[in-house]
């Protein structure tokens, strides 16, 4: 009886570890992707009016390009 119930609560912990493991997965990701936007955000912005023309976005849109790098933002 005592073994079953040892195991039980080995069950639970690894369980429990994984979530808190889980949990800070998801904030070192959720990290790194913020640190990658202000990247972004910043190189946009060092570049001139006529360089974000030539790759098709506007000053007004960078903020939108930074959060959502896969997607075009005149929707093509």
């Amino acid at each position: 009886m005592s073994t079953i119930y040892g195991a039980t609560g080995l069950g639970q912990m690894a369980a429990s570890t994984r979530r808190v493991s889980s949990f800070f997965n998801r904030y070192w990701d959720a990290l790194l992707e913020r640190r990658e936007r202000q990247r972004v955000r910043t190189a946009l912005c060092d570049l001139s009016d006529r360089e974000l023309k030539d790759i098709g976005t506007t000053r007004g849109e960078i903020d939108y390009v930074a959060s959502n790098r896969g997607t075009d933002p005149r929707g093509i």
